[in-house]
Formats: C-alpha cells, sequence, structure tokens
C-alpha cells in the first residue's frame, strides 16, 4: 500500500511530505523535531516542523484517526474550541516494509501548554480555580452543539493565557460523539467523568510533590462539576420577563457576561397578550458583537462596546409591535435596528454636549449612557428612561469633571 496524505488545505500534502514517514515515530530524528511539552498520552505524540508550522503528530489506528479527524473538523466548523486536523497519513511502512501505525496531524496551539507543564512550579489554588473554569466552559460549549466528549480530563485538554483568564481546548476527540442534542443522562456522564478524572489527576500531582497543599484533590474535582452546572444553567434556562422590566433583562445579561459568556442574541418571544418576553442566550466568539452591529447599523465599535449596544438593541426590538421572529409579515431585523440608530442611539447621543465628549466616539458615549441607566435602575430599583440616563449622566459625571472612558 502507497504512503497517503489526507488533508485539509492543497499546501499541506506538500510541506508534510519531506517527515519521515517511513520511520516509528518514536524513533524520529532531532532534526525534524521540535522540543514543546507534551501531555499525558496514550499514544506516541511528537511535535515536527512541517513548511512554516509546528504540528502534532500522533500515532493510531486507521479507524480511530479517521473519526477524530472528521470530528475535529465538525468541531472547527461549530466554532468550538479545539486542535485544528490537518491530515491524516496511512499506508506507512518502514524500510523492511512491515506496515506501521497511521498517524493523525493536528496543527500546534500557539502559547498553549498542558497542565502538567504548567504545575512545574507549584501553581496557587486561585490559579487552579481558573483552569477548572476554563474546562467547564469548555465542556459547556461542548454539550451546547452536541458534542458528548467521554474522556474529559486535564491530560485531553490544552490550555493558553486569555487576558486575565485561561481558555481551554480540546486536544483529544477520539471517545467523542456529536449528536443534534445530548441528553440529560450523556451530559451527567460527561461530568461525573470529568470529575473521577481531574481528582485522579491532581492526586498524581499530589504524589509528586507539584500540589499546593492547599488543594484538596476531591474537592477539587467536585469543583468542575458545580462550575458546570452552573453555567449551564444560566445559558440555557429560559426567563420570562414583562416587557416593562427590561432591568431584569439587563441584569440576566450581565449575569451571563460576569460568567464568561457572550450573548449572541437574545431569542425572544411575545406572549400571546404582548406583556411577556422569553429569553434564551446563546454563546459566540470573540469579535461576533463587532460585525453584527456593523452588519445591523453601520456602527463602528470596540467589541465590549458592541456587546452592551448589541444588547440594548435586542431588548428594545422585543417591545416594538411589528417584531416577529420567523414571521415573514414582522419587520426585519435590519429595519428595525435603523429605526433603534434613529430613536434611540443619535437622541441619546446628541443628548450629551459636544464640549463634555473629550475624544469619546459616539459608540462609547452611549455605552457609557446605558452603564449610568444599569446604575440608576439597580439604585432605585426601577427602569429608568435613557433620555433621564443621559441627562443625569451628563449633569452628575462629565459635569463632574470626569472625562468620558
Amino acid at each position: 500500500m502507497e504512503l497517503q496524505i489526507t488533508a485539509t488545505s492543497p499546501e499541506h500534502p506538500a510541506s508534510l511530505l519531506d517527515l519521515p514517514w517511513h520511520t516509528p515515530l518514536e524513533e524520529w530524528p532531532d532534526e525534524h523535531l521540535v522540543a514543546l511539552p507534551r501531555g499525558i498520552s496514550r499514544h506516541v505524540v511528537r511535535f515536527a516542523q512541517a513548511g512554516g508550522e509546528v504540528v502534532a503528530v500522533k500515532e493510531v489506528g486507521e479507524w480511530a484517526a479517521v473519526r477524530e479527524y472528521g470530528l475535529l473538523r465538525d468541531l472547527d466548523r461549530l466554532a468550538v474550541p479545539a486542535v485544528d486536523a490537518l491530515a491524516i497519513v496511512t499506508g506507512r511502512t518502514d524500510g523492511d516494509g512491515e506496515p506501521l501505525e497511521p498517524v493523525l496531524v493536528t496543527r500546534h496551539l500557539e502559547g498553549s501548554l498542558p497542565y502538567r507543564s504548567m504545575f512545574e512550579t507549584t501553581m496557587r489554588p486561585s490559579t487552579i480555580k481558573r483552569l477548572l473554569d476554563a474546562l467547564a466552559v469548555l465542556l459547556v460549549r461542548l454539550h451546547l452543539v452536541g458534542f458528548a466528549w467521554g474522556d474529559c480530563s486535564l491530560s485531553n485538554t490544552l490550555f493558553r493565557r486569555d487576558a486575565g483568564a485561561y481558555a481551554a481546548y480540546l486536544v483529544d476527540a477520539e471517545t467523542g460523539q456529536i449528536q443534534p442534542k445530548l441528553t440529560s443522562g450523556q451530559r451527567e456522564y460527561d461530568v461525573e467523568v470529568a470529575r473521577v478524572n481531574i481528582a485522579g489527576e491532581l492526586m498524581d500531582l499530589e504524589a509528586s510533590g507539584s500540589l499546593h497543599p492547599s488543594v484538596d484533590p476531591v474537592l477539587f474535582g467536585q469543583a468542575i462539576e458545580e462550575r458546570y452546572t452552573a453555567l449551564w444553567h444560566e445559558l440555557t434556562r429560559q426567563s420570562v420577563y414583562p416587557v416593562a422590566k427590561r432591568r431584569y433583562i439587563d441584569r440576566r445579561v450581565r449575569r451571563l457576561n460576569d460568567l464568561g459568556f457572550d450573548v449572541a442574541e437574545m431569542q425572544i418571544e411575545r406572549s400571546p397578550d404582548g406583556d411577556t418576553v422569553t429569553f434564551l442566550p446563546k454563546v459566540v466568539d470573540a469579535g461576533h458583537h463587532q460585525r453584527q452591529l456593523l452588519r445591523l447599523t453601520g456602527l463602528d465599535a470596540e467589541e465590549n462596546q458592541a456587546r452592551s449596544l448589541l444588547n440594548d438593541l435586542e431588548a428594545w426590538m422585543a417591545t416594538q409591535d411589528d417584531y416577529a421572529p420567523g414571521d415573514p409579515l414582522g419587520a426585519r431585523p435590519e429595519v428595525l435596528a435603523h429605526r433603534w440608530v434613529r430613536d434611540k442611539f443619535r437622541p441619546t447621543v446628541r443628548a450629551v454636549p459636544l464640549e463634555l465628549r473629550g475624544s469619546a466616539d459616539t459608540a462609547q458615549i452611549y455605552y457609557e449612557v446605558l452603564e449610568h441607566r444599569w446604575l440608576l435602575a439597580e439604585r432605585c430599583q426601577g427602569d429608568v428612561g435613557l433620555q433621564a440616563a443621559a441627562e443625569d449622566y451628563t449633569r452628575n459625571v462629565l459635569g463632574g469633571g470626569r472625562p468620558p472612558g
């Protein structure tokens, strides 16, 4: 059988051809390898230079390689944090013509580390909690798209710094499966596997003297379950609010943001009598809000500004009589967005005198008025109109000498 490389893009076969495929992976010469920290794996794994990028090469059975290759590509299309599958190499033989195991080739996730490398110096308990938070977020995201992992653990995850926190990426998908929707039993099984695996991995670190003495492996294993449950509940529960109580919707969105999630859209359905909305948030990737706001309104804003403005736009849409998602007779989102810009955004910004704005752009001004309205609503435990918020913001914030931003 001849060597065969199945790749995701045309340039990868050419860059991979120079690697010593006729040599067992554990015997590859140093000239092809890249010295990077490796996690624990049941398979032989090596990092190699292929063209202008670093790749991870894993020897695995052909059926498993093809299956994992397909799953990783599916996860990429679903925008879930995971390593990128680049190629499968089959038909390998050694110098004597004896068959060698096929390999799965993935792109090295730049800046990432396996958990054991992060514990080479004793990690503080607060940092361990952030790692577990990142893993819980990853597991929730996988379950939201219907992916049952089957072997969630620290060992099957890569971690990368994300500002002041960590982001987790799936690195081993061979035990996973994708379905239209997971049952509660499937999700609970994944969480239980994660709890047991994490406790065991932390016990291994404890035995080697690499774990902070105040960390209880069993309790930290249970923490992943608690974090997952809180996230899943907050993301998937449906809430019914009176339309007039906008601050309840704002509060829900802020809780999601505080938990590390953004809101792609609010699935809002007016009740027959028009007095309530049902709210179901969805998860998105970074940069989504900038693109969405620009597409709907033509406003170019930073990501945090765009997130706030879109949240306000979505909540405002729910109050409009002609808002009917999925109904061809209802107003299109672009039409409603134009009306929001005309009736809400522009009048609010114009209410703030030019001489008090400093270097702040209009998106920043509107964002600050929204934040100020939120504070006023929390203080008085009642909704506050934009006009009143803009006037109070101008008088008590900008009038007090604090520049916007």
